[in-house]
């Protein structure tokens, strides 16, 4: 779809810079400094009748006219054209009456960004669109309103039904014929879902305040029938040829799936896949609100973390399916055996993290901890296996042993690890001189500032599949740490400490200079151009050079940028939008595409999602894991394929390991995937022998590449 022509009267300079970055890709914007050049401009829109110029964006204090007067002399060049009046602060009582004299709406610039002037300005042309409609081609109007997917529905100055579309009699019940003449608030009848009560209705108060309203928050649509929907609308006033209100027009769809769909996902990026207990995240913030809770009350708290003793065993004897099945049944009665204000969160793997909001004393943490290890050592029977498991708790009390959730969680960490040096099966309180852990990952620290000097770092590459052809379309970079003493360190245990003291960030560059010349090598070597993507930490992100180190980079591999993509976090798309953005769009100047890392664990709403410029989606791999054998993460799966497909992004499932997976996610159109089940992570001098197969060659051959494997199986992702 081609972008909308608007014209911009703008004289600062900074201001319009901001204004057409904001609408970049979806608007064309024609940008004029006077109000005698944007007169000009629309002179020449009405003389051509081109419709070229959709709407206009003033602001009304310019060289040569200020005030009411620059809105007054526009608008009268041409009222069919909608007016969006761009104020500052202390100018919004001059908007206001703008908007009293015709202008659409107006937007402070202080609290512009992309998505708010976008959407406004968006909803704006296609209200006048719609107004234009009713009032001059009426039979015309019909037929439009009628192909559109959302509801349409108009009144007169009085808040009575003059018009309904097809969308609008099934979202209401309510058939035109029999509609038209009656009031508003019976066709269109919304109640507040917490106090049932009638809400209150928008198009009557924007034909009373002659302005733009939406439904007030908490509210639903209930149909003739009783049928309640949740809703989005938008309600503006119908104007005259003389700027006189005449009645209002109400643009509104059916959200009931997306917001279900929404709330599922925010529950999913809150809970582990695997039990449903709150993940870290969650546990986090509930901790959180727990100190500051309990240090108000100037009460105590409690949190036990807890490990598994020899869980690898049942891993490696009865497999990933059956010890996924442990871990469900350990879940469940760590939350039969704790009160229903506490919390139970799965950490990861086979710890798990209980925080008891509020205890008299540091021995009601030992009450909870016996309780809690006999219900563990008590008899698991799953299908034919009695299994008889052990755990190691560590306690800290809060204000004792912490007053922050990341001190109280390191010193339960360190007292569970003391636990298991104690025997297992047993509990500890943290003490002051549990260090070891510690100083272990000081010396680890210590080793990885010499790492990139004595060059013990080492890059593997993992193909990216199309599911459709079988072709390798990309690789993905992963770093590997060669310790001389401490072997193979893997990259779970090495980047969160590299992260902590900084690191990271040299380390990144290493990783993207490496990555870049060694795609340059293989254009050397005469194979084809192919994709190389890298992780990138959001401290890389946030570091002033990251996108001057990128483009000077690839200045000096002499690597097209095309061939270059990074792959972030979603978290660091939750984090100071504004200078994501920027960054981002800087990224994207360069030429470079952006992927979206590990997507559905840390819960982005599509809104923000669609501010940052990102090229792809990979789904994360617990979802796919569990797609086979959880409808949720089946859907959420599918749910994302489709987004991926609206929002022409490229979408990628990582962690592949079965037929039975690929089989699902190429029924449902998936275009890329990522795992074991094609490749495990190979060297360079290996990659070429993979280039150029196709899917059932890759499924079988590649496996053979990296350590011998003959069939493909369930083996865990390491990723940067």
């Amino acid at each position: 779809m081609c972008p909308r022509n608007v014209v911009l009267v703008q004289d600062d300079p900074i201001d319009a810079k901001a204004v057409r970055s904001a609408l970049k890709g979806s608007f064309q914007v024609e940008w004029v400094r006077k109000c005698s050049a944007g007169l000009k401009r629309l002179a020449q829109e009405r003389k051509q009748r081109t419709g070229g110029v959709e709407a206009v964006l003033v602001d009304l204090y310019l060289p040569d006219c200020r005030g009411i007067e620059t809105f007054d002399q526009l608008f009268a060049a041409a009222p069919q054209i909608p007016i969006l009046v761009l104020s500052a602060a202390k100018d919004e009582e001059v908007a206001k009456l703008a908007v009293q004299r015709g202008a659409q709406d107006y937007l402070l610039k202080n609290h512009l960004d992309a998505y708010l002037l976008s959407k406004t300005l968006g909803s704006m042309i296609e209200r006048a669109a719609i107004a234009d409609a009713l009032f001059n081609e009426k039979e015309r109007a019909q037929i439009t309103l009628n192909s559109i997917g959302d509801a349409v529905m108009s009144t007169d100055v009085w808040a009575q039904v003059t018009y309904l579309n097809v969308v609008a009699e099934g979202l209401t019940g309510w058939s035109r014929a029999e509609a038209v003449g009656r009031p508003v608030a019976e066709v269109f009848r919304i109640i507040d879902v917490t106090t049932r009560e009638a809400a209150q209705n928008p198009m009557p108060l924007a034909i009373q305040d002659n302005r733009i309203v939406a439904l007030t928050p908490n509210c639903v649509l209930v149909r003739r029938d009783g049928v309640e929907a949740a809703i989005e609308d938008s309600t503006a006033p119908i104007h005259d040829r003389h700027g006189q209100v005449t009645g209002a027009v109400m643009v509104f769809h059916d959200v009931s799936t997306t917001r279900a769909l929404s709330s599922k996902m925010v529950h999913l990026a809150q809970h582990d896949s695997l039990t449903d207990l709150p993940n870290r995240t969650l546990f986090s913030a509930r901790l959180t609100d727990a100190i500051a809770a309990a240090h108000r009350y100037r009460r105590k708290l409690a949190v036990l973390y807890l490990d598994l003793d020899r869980f690898k065993y049942v891993n490696d004897s009865l497999g990933h399916a059956m010890a996924d099945r442990v871990l469900q049944s350990v879940a469940s009665r760590l939350l039969a055996s704790v009160r229903a204000s506490d919390t139970v969160s799965r950490q990861g793997g086979d710890e798990f993290v209980i925080l008891l909001s509020e205890v008299a004393g540091a021995q009601d943490g030992a009450v909870s901890a016996e309780k809690i290890l006999q219900a563990v050592r008590t008899l698991h029977r799953i299908d034919q296996h009695d299994l008889h498991l052990t755990a190691s708790i560590g306690i800290a009390t809060y204000p004792a042993d912490g007053t922050e959730a990341e001190a109280l969680m390191k010193n339960a960490d360190f007292a569970m690890y003391h636990a298991k040096d104690s025997g297992r099966n047993t509990y500890q309180f943290f003490k002051s001189d549990m260090n070891v852990c510690a100083l272990e990952r000081q010396s680890l620290e210590v080793d990885l500032r010499r790492a990139l000097e004595n060059r013990e770092f080492e890059l593997h590459y993992q193909p990216k599949v199309n599911l459709e052809t079988g072709a390798i379309t990309a690789v993905e970079a992963l770093i590997r740490w060669r310790h001389p003493q401490r072997g193979l360190v893997p990259p779970a245990q090495f980047i969160p400490v590299a992260e902590a003291c900084g690191v990271i960030v040299p380390i990144g560059r290493w990783v993207l200079g490496e990555a870049c010349r060694q795609s340059r090598a293989w254009r050397d070597a005469g194979l084809a151009p192919i994709r190389i993507a890298i992780n990138v930490s959001p401290l890389e992100l946030r570091d002033r050079d990251f996108v001057a180190t990128v483009r000077a980079t690839l200045q000096k591999t002499s690597l097209e940028p095309c061939c270059l993509e990074l792959e972030l976090t979603e978290t660091f798309l939750m984090q100071d939008t504004t200078v994501t953005a920027a960054v981002l769009e800087a990224l994207k100047d360069l030429g470079v595409t952006l992927a979206l890392d590990d997507f559905g664990t840390g819960y982005s709403s599509l809104s923000r999602l669609q501010r940052f410029p990102i090229d792809t989606l990979k789904i994360d791999q617990s979802f796919v894991r569990d797609l086979t054998s959880h409808a949720d993460a089946a859907g959420i799966v599918s749910a994302v394929i489709g987004m991926g497909n609206s929002l022409h992004m490229r979408v990628v499932a990582e962690g592949v390991e079965t037929r039975e997976q690929l089989t699902f996610l190429q029924q449902r159109g998936c275009p890329e995937g990522q795992g074991y089940y094609f490749s495990r992570p190979v060297i360079a001098a290996q990659l070429p022998r993979l280039l150029g197969r196709t899917l059932p060659e890759t499924a079988v051959a590649i496996n053979g590449l990296g350590e011998g494997i003959d069939t493909p199986g369930p083996l865990p992702q390491a990723h940067l």
